[in-house]
């Protein structure tokens, strides 16, 4: 059901009149959202809290980071949350985009089965856990789609000296489905794969793979909001855009509920609070 919601969705966005969506003062914000903080939740949940705060509506897409950016650059979406700076970086040079708001991070795991038939298990350099699993040949899982997580992915074999091929290294042919379909079908192969450790905690017990390499710098996952130009696309509601984005970063409102989010079930929060807002109201 879920991945059907998502196939109408993204229809709508390619069919239905830009007007709908994106109109000034509507008191409608249309999102463009990476899916891993969709499938998790917290997307809905600070829509849901915002809507009650101001009254103003927003509703969401979810895809890959690069298809997010690419419904963007048609003009029918307002504001966009994505994971992979070279793209968003792209997206606003070619003036798609007003520009890079830092929101939140958490962090890519590499995970895999149990018995770690490549050894990786405990190491902290990801890079030095890629080579292994090349020079093994054990099998890994690629989403292979431009994504966030396939971007962050190929910076680190790109780190590690690696242009990964082979019959070792799969890319998963639905892998657009978004993380939740390409970990659990890492799980079905007994393979290896990075993922986000959001996605990782809301599927642990309906998997047998578990988290081996953690904890390496290069492995952070900044997630960022970027409005649409009004100056390319003057119908974008860039009004309650912009109050959307203020309430996101604020460190009394969005700021908080990311930093609480998922402590009840998982007991460690999915997400960390990055805004600029919030390392001031730190520093104090």
């Amino acid at each position: 059901m879920k991945k059907y919601i998502k196939s109408i969705l993204f229809l709508i966005v390619l069919l239905v009149p830009f007007s709908v969506f994106a109109a000034g003062g509507s008191k409608f914000v249309f999102l463009s959202s990476t899916i891993g903080p969709i499938d998790s939740g917290i997307v809905a949940t600070l829509e849901d809290k915002f809507e009650k705060e101001t009254g103003i509506r927003v509703r969401h897409v979810g895809a890959g980071t690069g298809a997010a950016l690419k419904m963007a650059e048609k003009g029918q979406i307002d504001l966009v949350m994505a994971h992979a700076k070279s793209l968003e970086e792209k997206f606003i040079a070619d003036g798609f985009g007003t520009e890079r708001i830092p929101l939140m991070y958490n962090d890519f795991v590499i995970v895999g089965p149990t018995d770690d038939p490549a050894l990786i298990k405990g190491g902290k350099s990801a890079t030095d856990a890629l080579n292994k699993i090349m020079s093994k040949g054990v099998k890994f899982i690629s989403r292979g789609d431009k994504s966030g997580t396939h971007v962050a992915e190929m910076v680190l074999w790109e780190k590690a000296g690696i242009q990964p091929q082979g019959a070792w290294y799969v890319i998963y042919e639905k892998g657009a489905e978004g993380n939740s379909a390409t970990l659990k079908y890492t799980d079905s192969q007994a393979a290896y794969t990075v993922i986000d450790r959001a996605t990782y905690l809301s599927l642990k017990d309906q998997i047998k793979l578990a988290v081996l390499v953690e904890g390496d710098e290069a492995l952070l996952n900044y997630i960022s909001l970027i409005p649409v130009n009004p100056k390319k696309y003057p119908k974008v509601n860039y009004k309650d855009t912009m109050t959307f984005v203020k309430w996101l970063t604020s460190s009394k409102k969005g700021q908080l509920i990311i930093r609480d989010f998922g402590k009840d079930k998982y007991g460690s929060p999915l997400f960390f609070p990055n805004s600029v807002e919030w390392q001031k109201a730190k520093k104090k």
